[in-house]
């Protein structure tokens, strides 16, 4: 006869086996100006449905271009909502899928007190030797850092002391090193629930002088019918991602 607590432990070992097995992951392409708040939705998202998330973050450009060229992702987080149609207008997207996840807004910042202040009159006195910004043929935050400067009547007198980064994520790095004393980044990389995260200076950027940033999300060939990826979609519309992304200073 078999022992009852034996049967038990067994229904439990093959319980747990169909759990994971269920289990799957996603391949998501992220925008880098939103890394810190979808490294913290991923880990939600575990907890809640039991997939993973494989998380790769850079610019847009970029990831446009490794889509076109084969790469294995599932999902674009974008800056932009050109990139998305176009992929699906190019037939690397689901039709029907795309979806603003995000509206992102431009910040001037140093890691230093005092450097920037609040009318960005920093950037018309230019006694610094560099500022950073985002190339804009790759990263949208750069394209409206370069809207900014040409609707100010700067970017001529500036171009000299622009050192282009290949994406928002190392604009910023260039900034905190000390390569540039100042830099156009997004403000969710500097903000987290009201706060500055790493001290400084910053000048919030009127929306006024650049293009509004709608950062959509599309779902890619590679991810079409994926039970993980509609989960996904799913969660990133949820109300505590939402609550996640509103932590970091973005509009939805």
């Amino acid at each position: 006869m078999k022992s009852p607590f034996r049967s038990l432990a067994l229904f439990a070992v093959l319980a747990g086996t169909s759990l994971l097995a269920k289990a799957d992951e996603v391949s998501v392409a992220v925008a880098a100006n939103f890394t810190a708040p979808m490294q913290k939705i991923a880990a939600e998202f575990e907890k809640a449905t039991g997939h993973k998330a494989q998380l790769v973050f850079g610019s847009t450009g970029k990831f446009y271009a490794q889509i076109k060229s084969g790469a294995p992702f599932q999902v674009l987080l974008a800056a932009d909502d050109e990139t998305p149609a176009k992929l699906v207008k190019e037939g690397d997207g689901v039709a029907g899928s795309s979806f603003t996840y995000a509206i992102g807004k431009l910040v001037l910042w140093s890691p230093k007190a005092g450097v920037v202040d609040d009318k960005g009159d920093v950037l018309k006195a230019a006694k610094f030797e560099h500022l950073s910004v985002a190339n804009p043929k790759l990263a949208p935050y750069g394209l409206a850092a370069m809207e900014t400067l040409k609707a100010l009547g700067l970017a001529d007198s500036l171009q000299p002391k622009i050192v282009l980064a290949e994406s928002i994520g190392q604009a910023q790095q260039f900034v905190s090193s000390g390569s540039a004393e100042l830099g156009f980044i997004a403000y969710s990389q500097i903000h987290k629930d009201g706060k500055l995260i790493d001290g400084g200076s910053y000048w919030l950027v009127p929306s006024k002088y650049y293009s509004q940033i709608r950062q959509d999300a599309v779902v890619l060939n590679k991810g079409k019918g994926q039970a993980a990826v509609t989960a996904l979609v799913a969660f990133l519309k949820s109300p505590t991602a939402a609550a996640i992304i509103k932590s970091y200073g973005y509009e939805l």
